[in-house]
Protein backbone atom coordinates (compact mmCIF):
# COMPACT_ATOMS: atom_id res chain seq x y z
CA UNK A 1 0.00 0.00 0.00
CA UNK A 2 1.49 3.30 -0.89
CA UNK A 3 2.53 5.94 1.36
CA UNK A 4 -0.20 8.44 0.29
CA UNK A 5 -3.21 5.86 1.08
CA UNK A 6 -3.22 5.09 5.27
CA UNK A 7 -5.38 3.10 7.24
CA UNK A 8 -8.65 5.05 7.91
CA UNK A 9 -8.48 7.10 4.74
CA UNK A 10 -11.99 7.04 2.85
CA UNK A 11 -11.92 6.59 -0.85
CA UNK A 12 -14.35 7.02 -3.75
CA UNK A 13 -14.20 5.24 -6.74
CA UNK A 14 -15.13 1.58 -6.51
CA UNK A 15 -17.46 0.19 -8.60
CA UNK A 16 -19.61 -2.94 -8.53
CA UNK A 17 -17.23 -4.68 -11.30
CA UNK A 18 -14.58 -4.28 -8.71
CA UNK A 19 -16.14 -6.49 -6.20
CA UNK A 20 -15.90 -10.42 -6.07
CA UNK A 21 -18.97 -12.10 -7.68
CA UNK A 22 -19.39 -13.51 -4.56
CA UNK A 23 -20.53 -10.04 -2.94
CA UNK A 24 -23.65 -9.52 -0.88
CA UNK A 25 -26.27 -7.31 -2.47
CA UNK A 26 -25.96 -4.63 0.50
CA UNK A 27 -22.17 -4.23 -0.66
CA UNK A 28 -23.71 -3.39 -4.24
CA UNK A 29 -25.93 -1.11 -2.87
CA UNK A 30 -23.76 1.04 -0.94
CA UNK A 31 -21.26 1.47 -4.35
CA UNK A 32 -23.71 2.08 -6.51
CA UNK A 33 -24.99 4.89 -4.22
CA UNK A 34 -21.57 5.96 -4.39
CA UNK A 35 -20.40 5.90 -0.80
CA UNK A 36 -16.69 6.13 0.28
CA UNK A 37 -14.63 2.46 0.86
CA UNK A 38 -12.38 3.03 4.27
CA UNK A 39 -8.77 1.94 3.65
CA UNK A 40 -8.20 -1.18 5.65
CA UNK A 41 -4.91 -2.30 7.95
CA UNK A 42 -3.40 -5.09 5.07
CA UNK A 43 -0.33 -5.86 3.71
CA UNK A 44 -0.58 -4.14 0.22
CA UNK A 45 -1.69 -7.31 -2.79
CA UNK A 46 -0.06 -5.97 -6.19
CA UNK A 47 -0.51 -2.47 -6.95
CA UNK A 48 -4.39 -2.73 -5.16
CA UNK A 49 -5.23 -0.44 -1.77
CA UNK A 50 -6.72 -2.78 0.26
CA UNK A 51 -10.31 -1.39 1.55
CA UNK A 52 -13.31 -1.63 3.57
CA UNK A 53 -16.77 -1.48 2.71
CA UNK A 54 -19.56 -1.12 5.25
CA UNK A 55 -23.48 -1.53 5.71
CA UNK A 56 -26.30 0.03 7.76
CA UNK A 57 -25.27 -3.15 10.51
CA UNK A 58 -22.33 -4.24 12.34
CA UNK A 59 -22.16 -7.54 10.73
CA UNK A 60 -22.42 -5.88 7.14
CA UNK A 61 -18.79 -5.63 7.12
CA UNK A 62 -16.58 -6.63 3.91
CA UNK A 63 -13.20 -6.46 2.69
CA UNK A 64 -12.10 -5.35 -0.94
CA UNK A 65 -9.53 -4.13 -2.84
CA UNK A 66 -9.57 -0.95 -4.97
CA UNK A 67 -7.65 0.16 -8.24
CA UNK A 68 -4.87 3.09 -7.57
CA UNK A 69 -6.57 4.41 -10.82
CA UNK A 70 -10.45 4.00 -10.00
CA UNK A 71 -9.83 6.63 -6.98
CA UNK A 72 -12.01 9.50 -7.53
CA UNK A 73 -11.69 11.28 -4.32
CA UNK A 74 -9.77 10.89 -0.89
CA UNK A 75 -10.29 12.19 2.85
CA UNK A 76 -8.11 11.61 5.58
CA UNK A 77 -9.65 11.32 8.88
CA UNK A 78 -8.00 14.98 9.88
CA UNK A 79 -9.78 16.42 7.27
CA UNK A 80 -13.01 15.66 9.31
CA UNK A 81 -14.66 18.02 11.95
CA UNK A 82 -18.19 18.13 13.64
CA UNK A 83 -19.80 20.94 12.02
CA UNK A 84 -23.70 22.88 12.89
CA UNK A 85 -25.44 20.59 9.81
CA UNK A 86 -24.65 17.72 12.02
CA UNK A 87 -27.40 15.58 13.67
CA UNK A 88 -27.89 16.15 17.37
CA UNK A 89 -26.17 12.92 18.43
CA UNK A 90 -24.27 12.16 21.74
CA UNK A 91 -20.88 11.13 19.84
CA UNK A 92 -21.16 14.67 17.31
CA UNK A 93 -21.49 16.60 20.54
CA UNK A 94 -18.53 14.89 22.27
CA UNK A 95 -16.47 15.79 19.29
CA UNK A 96 -17.22 19.59 19.56
CA UNK A 97 -16.42 19.30 23.07
CA UNK A 98 -12.60 17.90 22.72
CA UNK A 99 -12.21 19.14 19.99
CA UNK A 100 -10.22 22.24 21.80
CA UNK A 101 -8.32 19.59 24.04
CA UNK A 102 -6.92 17.46 20.70
CA UNK A 103 -6.36 20.79 18.74
CA UNK A 104 -3.86 21.27 21.95
CA UNK A 105 -2.11 18.76 21.24
CA UNK A 106 -0.20 20.24 18.21
CA UNK A 107 -0.59 16.51 16.45
CA UNK A 108 -2.73 15.60 13.61
CA UNK A 109 -5.87 13.99 14.51
CA UNK A 110 -9.82 12.90 13.08
CA UNK A 111 -12.56 10.81 13.57
CA UNK A 112 -12.97 7.47 12.18
CA UNK A 113 -15.43 4.85 12.19
CA UNK A 114 -19.35 5.56 11.90
CA UNK A 115 -19.09 9.49 12.76
CA UNK A 116 -15.57 9.68 10.52
CA UNK A 117 -17.81 8.11 7.45
CA UNK A 118 -20.84 10.13 8.34
CA UNK A 119 -19.19 12.86 8.41
CA UNK A 120 -17.64 12.60 5.22
CA UNK A 121 -20.48 10.95 3.23
CA UNK A 122 -23.04 12.57 4.99
CA UNK A 123 -24.80 8.93 5.07
CA UNK A 124 -26.16 8.17 8.41
CA UNK A 125 -24.03 5.76 9.98
CA UNK A 126 -24.57 7.10 13.74
CA UNK A 127 -27.43 6.19 15.84
CA UNK A 128 -27.48 7.30 19.67
CA UNK A 129 -25.48 4.68 21.53
CA UNK A 130 -22.80 4.95 18.59
CA UNK A 131 -19.19 5.06 20.02
CA UNK A 132 -16.60 7.99 18.92
CA UNK A 133 -13.87 6.52 17.04
CA UNK A 134 -10.79 8.86 16.97
CA UNK A 135 -7.53 8.59 15.37
CA UNK A 136 -4.15 10.45 16.68
CA UNK A 137 -1.40 10.56 14.64
CA UNK A 138 1.56 9.80 17.02
CA UNK A 139 5.13 9.88 14.95
CA UNK A 140 6.81 10.74 18.06
CA UNK A 141 6.16 8.62 21.50
CA UNK A 142 3.92 9.79 23.84
CA UNK A 143 4.46 9.22 27.52
CA UNK A 144 2.17 6.76 29.45
CA UNK A 145 1.82 9.14 31.87
CA UNK A 146 0.95 11.75 29.22
CA UNK A 147 -1.22 9.03 27.80
CA UNK A 148 -3.10 8.78 31.12
CA UNK A 149 -3.45 12.51 31.39
CA UNK A 150 -4.91 12.70 27.84
CA UNK A 151 -7.27 9.96 28.68
CA UNK A 152 -8.78 11.71 31.41
CA UNK A 153 -9.32 14.84 30.32
CA UNK A 154 -11.00 13.16 26.96
CA UNK A 155 -13.61 10.94 28.93
CA UNK A 156 -14.24 14.18 31.49
CA UNK A 157 -15.86 15.92 28.78
CA UNK A 158 -17.68 12.93 26.47
CA UNK A 159 -21.05 12.16 26.42
CA UNK A 160 -20.31 8.66 24.64
CA UNK A 161 -17.55 5.71 25.17
CA UNK A 162 -14.21 7.06 23.56
CA UNK A 163 -12.34 4.42 21.21
CA UNK A 164 -8.83 6.13 20.65
CA UNK A 165 -6.14 4.98 18.86
CA UNK A 166 -2.94 6.44 18.94
CA UNK A 167 -1.35 5.78 15.38
CA UNK A 168 2.78 5.13 15.59
CA UNK A 169 5.40 4.63 12.77
CA UNK A 170 4.83 1.13 13.15
CA UNK A 171 1.20 0.63 13.99
CA UNK A 172 -2.04 1.56 15.60
CA UNK A 173 -2.15 1.29 19.91
CA UNK A 174 -5.35 1.75 21.67
CA UNK A 175 -4.97 5.17 23.84
CA UNK A 176 -6.76 3.40 26.99
CA UNK A 177 -3.75 0.73 26.71
CA UNK A 178 -0.97 2.73 26.47
CA UNK A 179 -2.60 4.60 29.56
CA UNK A 180 -2.98 1.29 31.27
CA UNK A 181 -0.56 -0.62 33.25
CA UNK A 182 0.15 -3.52 31.42
CA UNK A 183 4.19 -4.44 30.70
CA UNK A 184 3.14 -4.93 27.15
CA UNK A 185 0.25 -3.46 24.81
CA UNK A 186 -1.44 -5.35 21.40
CA UNK A 187 0.00 -3.45 18.15
CA UNK A 188 -2.21 -3.01 14.91
CA UNK A 189 0.28 -3.94 11.99
CA UNK A 190 -0.33 -4.42 8.30
CA UNK A 191 1.29 -7.78 9.11
CA UNK A 192 -1.34 -8.77 11.72
CA UNK A 193 -1.97 -7.85 15.46
CA UNK A 194 1.18 -8.47 18.26
CA UNK A 195 2.19 -7.40 21.42
CA UNK A 196 4.98 -4.85 22.02
CA UNK A 197 6.52 -2.97 25.14
CA UNK A 198 7.26 0.30 23.09
CA UNK A 199 5.67 1.48 20.10
CA UNK A 200 8.47 3.44 19.39
CA UNK A 201 11.64 1.75 19.63
CA UNK A 202 13.54 3.40 16.72
CA UNK A 203 12.65 6.62 18.19
CA UNK A 204 14.04 5.81 21.23
CA UNK A 205 17.14 4.25 19.98
CA UNK A 206 17.62 7.67 18.04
Amino acid sequence: MGAQYRPHDLLWGLTPDGLPPEAPAWAVEVVQAGLPVVVRRAAPEADRIPVGLRGTTRAERMAAWLEPAAGRRQLSPEALRVSSDCRDLPVFSTLAFIEPLLDDLGLPWGPTGAAGYELASGWPALHAGSDLDLLIRCATPLSRDQARALLTSLRGQALCRLDILLETPLGGVALADWAGNAPRVLLKTTAGPRLVGDPWPEAHAA
